[in-house]
């Protein structure tokens, strides 16, 4: 996924739209900017689809069960 920018905003393919759009970053509400890290969510300008931008970090770990 290549990035070019528009008026410091970012330009990606926006699956919704069908079409490269320009998305930009709503207030963090989840603490990735707590320790001056950046946020990977991002919304589309034009119909508001969500985009996770980056690697995905484990949480923490979850518990399998079988069925017997």
């Amino acid at each position: 996924m290549t990035v070019q920018q528009t008026a410091a905003l970012p330009t990606w393919p926006c699956r919704d739209c069908g079409e490269d759009r320009v998305f930009e970053q709503p207030p963090c509400a989840d603490g990735h900017t707590d320790d001056a890290g950046g946020c990977p969510e991002w919304i589309c300008t034009g119909c508001g689809g969500a985009l996770l931008v980056g690697g995905a970090g484990v949480v923490g770990a979850a518990a399998v069960r079988r069925a017997a």
